[in-house]
């Protein structure tokens, strides 16, 4: 997982509230593999009209944010099932953090777990990141997970909170997999000794 510290570009502005993980990824692509890339699925009911073309008028299909790899929602980003495959969908479009006034718990977790940063911040921040973003596709956007904020163009940095230990898992890369892994000794030599002091419980060959 590559360690998230700082990033300054571009936002997406999403006006849309209670966005949940069927939306993210309709549960008819959970069956596809990964390495098909699940961006082609994000959003992908209702970012196309009847007729499956490409809605002009949603913003992951504006042109001018085509670069963004930051999104910023309205409130309940990520409700609805548990489904992992919707943060896959954002990380493999590219986005790495998503802002918005609340977050459904699990996606805030699976978010946490697959190096992208959930941010919540006030609605009144939210509603002035839209209007810059809407107004100046190409405004900057800085995010600082080490000290916590988030600063719009020249304004005061505003803070977020997260919790201590997915902080430090984002800024150093670690995922569920390197913390088992930064234990493999431990576990190494447990082994060995539990198969001395009780080889019944070994399998055999």
């Amino acid at each position: 997982m590559t360690p998230f510290t700082t990033l300054t570009a571009s936002a997406i502005p999403l006006r849309l509230a209670n966005v949940d993980t069927d939306q993210l990824l309709p549960g008819r692509f959970l069956r596809k593999p990964r390495s098909d890339g699940y961006d082609n699925y994000l959003f992908h009911d209702i970012r196309r009209d009847r007729d499956g073309a490409l809605r002009a008028d949603f913003p992951l299909n504006d042109p001018r944010y085509a670069a963004a790899p930051i999104l910023v929602a309205d409130r309940n980003f990520g409700g609805g099932s548990s489904r992992e495959g919707a943060v896959y969908a954002l990380v493999d479009r590219g986005i790495h953090a998503v802002i918005a006034p609340s977050f459904g718990d699990i996606f805030f977790s699976n978010a946490t777990k697959n190096g992208l940063l959930p941010i919540r911040l006030p609605i009144e921040t939210i509603e002035r990141i839209w209007s810059i973003a809407e107004s100046d596709p190409s405004a900057p956007l800085t995010i600082d997970l080490a000290a916590q904020t988030v600063r719009l163009a020249n304004a005061e940095p505003v803070r977020f909170e997260i919790d201590a230990f997915q902080r430090a898992c984002l800024l150093e890369g670690r995922d569920d997999i390197d913390l088992t892994l930064a234990h493999a000794e431990a576990i190494t030599s447990f082994e060995t000794s539990d198969r001395a002091t009780r080889p019944w419980r070994a399998p055999s060959a």
